[in-house]
């Protein structure tokens, strides 16, 4: 008898542009959104200053920050204070090192137009009490800006969560997509407080006139022109993350950095410089009277990846802390105990022959 059963389906491969869609909606589901409030963008940079410079700035008006923000965030801060007469008021720690939530509450005032901080920054370990600022700012009304560049990734970060407006990140650091990605989500209800600073073909329609409207939700601050495997490959990465668990990879994560900052502590002649009650991942130290970057030229020679901190990257740090150039490790959950003591092995023989 011939065989009565159909043949089964044959599954339709998704198209390119479904794959880019499926895109905003992987990253929106990494972040507690919704993927009509993801842009995309080349890096976190752009897709920062996207948003900040969506804001409009009187004299008068106050930016608070915190002393752990990244150099670009605060150079933007710095070039609308002159432009516009607004004021970049920085909020002191606390007595761990965190931004301190209630120096914040009592500065947030009539004046206040917007709180940027920096979830964790690039110079260290910090993780700054993003919940606790989000509770704050709402409070008040106020809008909040997170650059989570170094957070997202590395563990779970929900925007319904924390209370943010407005979040940033970017696909080449603990996401581990390529280079030349980033994303941008913003909360829907703040879609009418922002005005997109550039506009292009795919942010906008045209009336046929002299007019046009923005499209709807968070795609009207993105880039038409992208690269499509750049996209594709941080889908890749989002998709991976999701698949492995960020409560897991947030565990495995920072128990390697607690495990590499204990062992680096016990070194003599070696001082970690991370702060804040909740640390992550990134281990930042210094060998006495050793330059980091020797330090930093030891370790690539036993194959051991590290960089450097730069005074201009915190500039608030530097001008509270002044410790660096430092190393900076960064582990990650794939990393094994093996790989950390090497590190440590050689950092220590450094610290020897300094003595």
């Amino acid at each position: 008898m011939w065989n009565s059963k159909r043949p089964s389906a044959v599954t339709r491969p998704p198209t390119g542009s479904e794959r880019i869609d499926a895109t905003y909606a992987n990253i929106a589901r990494l972040v507690g959104g919704r993927s009509d409030e993801i842009a995309l963008f080349d890096n976190s940079t752009h897709a920062w200053n996207a948003a900040f410079y969506s804001m409009t700035f009187a004299p008068g008006d106050r930016i608070l920050t915190g002393r752990a923000e990244y150099g670009s965030n605060v150079l933007a801060y710095l070039q609308v204070a002159q432009r516009t007469g607004a004021e970049v008021v920085v909020v002191p720690d606390d007595a761990s090192g965190q931004l301190d939530t209630a120096a914040l509450a009592d500065l947030i005032d009539e004046r206040t137009k917007l709180v940027g901080v920096s979830h964790v920054p690039t110079s260290g370990g910090l993780v700054n009490p993003a919940v606790d600022i989000g509770r704050i700012t709402r409070a008040a009304g106020v809008p909040f800006l997170l650059d989570a560049t170094q957070s997202v990734g590395q563990f779970p970060v929900d925007v319904t969560e924390i209370g943010c407006d407005m979040l940033t990140a970017t696909g080449r650091k603990f996401l581990r997509g390529p280079r030349g990605t980033g994303f941008l989500w913003v909360r829907s209800e703040a879609l009418e407080h922002l005005d997109p600073f550039v506009t292009e073909i795919g942010a906008a329609t045209w009336d046929g006139e002299r007019g046009f409207t923005w499209h709807d939700g968070a795609r009207r601050f993105g880039t038409w022109e992208m690269s499509y495997s750049g996209v594709l490959g941080l889908d890749a990465a989002v998709r991976q993350a999701l698949a492995l668990g960020l409560d897991e990879i947030g565990q495995r994560a920072t128990a390697l950095g607690a495990y590499l900052r204990d062992r680096l502590d016990a070194l003599p002649g070696v001082t970690t410089h991370d702060l804040g009650s909740t640390r992550c991942a990134i281990v930042t130290a210094k060998v006495a009277a050793v330059p980091t970057s020797e330090v930093a030229a030891a370790l690539a020679r036993q194959g051991v990846n590290v960089t450097t901190t730069f005074p201009e990257q915190t500039q608030f740090d530097t001008e509270h802390r002044g410790v660096h150039p430092l190393v900076r490790l960064s582990p990650h959950y794939y990393n094994t105990e093996a790989e950390l003591d090497l590190a440590v092995e050689v950092i220590g023989a450094v610290a020897r022959a300094a003595r």
